[in-house]
């Protein structure tokens, strides 16, 4: 082969090898992603200092409420097992649905659900000072949050969405006394309002 075409077919092959390698990148790069997204389990592995203690709310010789606590040392120096976590299983098929997360005082921070029975987390409320001020959701299953829900004494003030899969907030319901006031709407994708439509309640 002469020498002009083993240059060429040189170039060929190294061009050959950096699509190639350019592929692996994006699929590893994809797979990182994927894995980041994974769903979070709604029973997390114990702890090496959790101690956990078993409650059988039904009486049907299987424990279905599992409370976690850590050991510490109080401000008198006397020691104590603190709540740090509590798992449920609400209907009683031996796998838990509900966990609730406990701060140093022991007041709710966390509960995470799973909603579908699968084992994984579906959806979080988030607490301060024991009183719910978020709810994010999950759902089209794929481990990432698409809902978010935000509440203000006690009461719903506005949901977001990611309807479109593409991780940003394209549709905002804004709430007022108990129902929906307005609603904004993403329609070219940038993050930002483009269409405005207020609830008009029948008389």
């Amino acid at each position: 082969m002469p020498s002009m075409s083993k240059w060429v077919v040189g170039l060929a092959l190294v061009g050959l090898c950096g699509c190639a390698s350019d592929k692996v990148a994006q699929k590893s790069e994809e797979a990182q992603e994927r894995e980041q997204a994974a769903p979070e389990s709604i029973q997390p592995p114990q702890a090496s200092n959790e101690k956990v203690t078993k409650k059988d709310t039904n009486t049907d010789q299987k424990p279905d409420v599992w409370v976690y606590t850590v050991e510490e040392q109080r401000a008198d120096g006397q020691g104590r097992d603190r709540m740090v976590r509590k798992e449920m299983d609400i209907n009683w098929d031996g796998r838990v649905d509900i966990t609730t997360y406990y701060d140093a005082r022991e007041e709710r921070e966390r509960e995470a659900m799973d909603l579908d029975y699968d084992g994984k987390v579906d959806s979080v409320f988030f607490y301060e000072k024991n009183v719910n001020v978020r709810r994010e959701r999950d759902l089209n299953g794929d481990g990432r949050v698409d809902s978010w829900s935000y509440y203000e004494k006690g009461k719903l003030a506005r949901t977001e969405r990611d309807s479109n899969g593409d991780g940003r907030v394209d549709y905002w319901e804004y709430w007022e006394n108990d129902q929906v006031d307005r609603i904004g709407e993403d329609l070219d994708g940038d993050g930002n309002v483009d269409k405005w439509s207020r609830n008009t309640p029948a008389e």
